[in-house]
């Protein structure tokens, strides 16, 4: 309840987007392999954004 409004960080939104991707990559690799490397590779920046962000 107390957490209701609270805010996401950079990080945690990321995360959530990082998620999603290799979700419906995994999803694509059983129909459209090139679309599933390409959803893949997006999630992959994703993640090195997320790196970037620890390491600050």
């Amino acid at each position: 309840m107390f957490g209701l409004f609270k805010k996401k960080t950079q990080k945690e939104k990321l995360q959530l987007k990082y998620e999603k991707l290799t979700k419906v990559a995994f999803e694509l690799s059983h129909t459209n392999r090139k679309l599933g490397d390409e959803k893949l590779a997006e999630a992959d920046a994703v993640m090195r954004e997320i790196e970037s962000l620890e390491k600050q």
